[in-house]
């Protein structure tokens, strides 16, 4: 894909992985539109991705848990941009905890957010580029989509739910000539989860090597598609 004034949507874009991406899309001169839960977040992370003088950025409060706003989400990127190419379903939470004592609106809440959250942009987004000849959806999962652990019992269902959603639309929409891939990274050092990022953890991955990876995904040839990706840390701590 020659990414020059191509369009992009990432949700969950004013930090941690969907900033990184953002970053990376607008050096290659993609116009790009980030959503997010909050407004400052959002203002001051396209101020300074305009700062970059490559490609544009916008930007709209959404929860992609919401239907209605998803919609207005892509209904404004159109607005700005005439159209789009590209959708990084990036916004997802974690909370974590025994299954007994979890509350089943925090159980449901990263349901939500991680998977019907992906399937509210895709079945929009969808059309759109059918619209274009064509797009590339990338959808930002992880490697506890393939690995259980214990307390991560809801993030662990939604991961593994989104990579089976992604391979059976990879599927379902590639003879319309719109590429679907699904990132899995390991440790990243970002805020996600309640975390912050730090220095003392240097071996973790960071979100430009994410970004690296969405980057390289775009530019594959047409006939060429790497629909999983699995990303780690090289040297994590030995146990």
């Amino acid at each position: 894909m020659d990414l020059k004034n191509k369009v992009a949507i990432i949700t969950g874009g004013s930090k941690g992985i969907g900033r990184g991406i953002a970053d990376a899309m607008v050096r290659e001169g993609i116009n790009v539109v980030i959503s997010a839960r909050q407004r400052n977040e959002i203002d001051e992370t396209v101020q300074e991705l305009n700062a970059l003088r490559t490609g544009s950025a916008e930007g709209i409060v959404a929860d992609v848990c919401s239907y209605a706003q998803v919609q207005a989400l892509f209904e404004r990127t159109i607005s700005f941009f005439g159209g789009l190419d590209i959708l990084v379903n990036n916004a997802g939470i974690g909370i974590f905890g025994p299954v007994e004592e979890m509350a089943v609106e925090d159980f449901r809440a990263v349901l939500e957010t991680n998977v019907f959250g992906v399937f509210h942009c895709c079945r929009i987004a969808i059309p759109l580029m059918r619209a274009r000849g064509g797009g590339y959806i990338i959808n930002i999962s992880s490697l506890a989509g393939v690995n259980a652990h214990p307390k991560m019992a809801a993030y662990n269902a939604s991961k593994f739910g989104l990579n089976g959603f992604s391979e059976a639309l990879m599927q379902e929409v590639r003879h319309d000539g719109i590429k679907v891939s699904y990132i899995m990274p390991g440790s990243v050092n970002t805020e996600f989860g309640g975390d912050s990022p730090d220095e003392s953890k240097v071996w973790q991955l960071t979100p430009a090597d994410i970004a690296k990876v969405v980057i390289d995904l775009l530019q594959h040839d047409e006939r060429s598609l790497p629909s999983r990706v699995e990303i780690r840390p090289s040297k994590p701590p030995k146990k």
